[in-house]
Formats: C-alpha cells, structure tokens, sequence
C-alpha cells in the first residue's frame, strides 16, 4: 500500500462574511495525481494555498506524511511541498538559470556548482536549456510556466502543487505545459493540480475531487467522475466544461 502523504481532515477557512472552506475531507497518498475540479468560487485554489501555508486556515487540521503541518518548519516543508502558480512567480531581475539556482542555495544550502548542475538537468527536461540566459520578460508565457515546473522540480519536491497551472497561458502554449506535466505524472511523482483542463483531469489523474461551494461534492477515479457521476452538481459542472473544451 502506497505511503499517505497528506491526510486534510474537516478544513475551514472564511474571509470576512464568505465562507469559502467549509470542512474538507481529502487524502492523498504516494505518487497519485489529484485533480480538483469546480467553478470559480469553488475553494480550490484557497485549498492549495491552505496546504502551502499561503493561508492560514480557521479549522480543521492538514497532516503531511503524519505530522500537522502547523508544527513544521516553514522553509523546509516548502522545500517539500512545492508550488507552481497560475502566474509563474519568476523572479524578473534573474535570468532562467538563476531563477532556477537561488532556491535551492538559499532552502537547500547547495553549492552554486551543484545548484546549476540540477537546474540544467531539469531545464533541458522541460525543453528550456537553450533559453538559460533569457530573462523572464523575453519568454513566453508557455515557457515561464516550464521554468516555473523546473525550478520547483529543481527542489527534489516530495509534491508539487498546481494552481491552475495553465489558465494564463495562450491556448497553443498550453499543450506543451501539460505534455511536461503528464511526463511528472509518468515518472510517479505526487501532485494536486487544480485546473480546468478536463482532457488532462480525465486522462493523467488517478484520482478526481469536484469541489463545489466550499465543500468535497464528489470524489472517485476519473473513469466514474466522468462517465458516470452520482453528483448532479458534478454533472451539469462536466456537461458544461467539456462541450466549451472541444468547442474550442
């Protein structure tokens, strides 16, 4: 049986009046890839930040690999539990090499030599080498979300979190993210992918969470989520999503 590596147990969060964590119950364990789902409002992406410790949450507990994640040190627990953002989070003044190097001298303690060596092992991965000297400004929103994926892989992240990895990218950029993230999939690591892409939750997921107003509405392998879901809710949100998706 494959080692639980977050184990979310009746999550709470409000801002102000809103209500957007309402008790959420979620496992996950070695090597799954977990997409959540939902409309916007749902709580997913406050759910990610939840567990990255970007939120401090009102209720509930988030345990990592049997330990609350409050009791850890900070720095290193995200040294573990990576995060790629929707809007890439580069650092603009560093070129991709060093944007690639300075987490890993600054959390990991590693040399510059040995920092490089696992940057370009990762950036020529994800087909960004020969850009290594690009400044952020001269790529590609396609290409800052591949040096975003290999600076957090650069990490030896335990997971990585996904937050809508995808979203701000022009529809042609996207296919290439995905191929890299699929690949990750292959190669076992642990992920949580919040995204509105329904071909990747469907093909690459080994497990598929449709959140919905603040709480887990439905939760399964992605062949009974997509082609056979209890939820009314996770129906009509799937019937919708993907009649948009090959419409495009």
């Amino acid at each position: 049986m494959s080692e639980n590596i977050f184990k979310i147990s009746g999550l709470t969060k409000a801002f102000g009046d809103n209500q957007v964590l309402k008790g959420i119950d979620l496992e996950v364990n070695q090597g799954d890839v977990v997409s959540i789902i939902g409309s916007s409002g749902s709580g997913k992406s406050t759910l990610l930040r939840c567990i990255n410790k970007l939120e401090e949450y009102d209720g509930g507990t988030i345990q990592y690999r049997g330990e609350d994640i409050s009791n850890l040190d900070l720095y290193k627990y995200r040294s573990k539990v990576c995060m790629v953002f929707q809007s890439f989070n580069l650092f603009n003044n560093l070129n991709v090499l060093k944007n690639c190097v300075k987490p890993q001298m600054l959390v990991l303690k590693r040399s510059k030599q040995e920092a490089e060596e696992i940057a370009k092992d990762y950036l020529a991965k994800v087909g960004m080498i020969e850009y290594i000297n690009a400044k952020p400004a001269q790529l590609s929103g396609g290409q800052k979300q591949r040096v975003a994926i290999a600076r957090a892989l650069s990490m030896n992240p335990d997971v990585i979190l996904f937050d809508e990895p995808t979203s701000a990218l022009d529809p042609e950029m996207v296919g290439g993210v995905l191929e890299v993230m699929k690949k990750l999939a292959d190669s076992g690591l642990t992920m949580i992918v919040v995204t509105h892409e329904m071909v990747f939750a469907r093909d690459v997921s080994s497990k598929v969470v449709f959140m919905d107003k603040g709480v887990v509405a439905e939760e399964g392998n992605p062949q009974d989520i997509f082609t056979n879901p209890k939820n009314d809710r996770t129906r009509e949100f799937l019937s919708r999503m993907l009649k948009e998706q090959e419409s495009q």
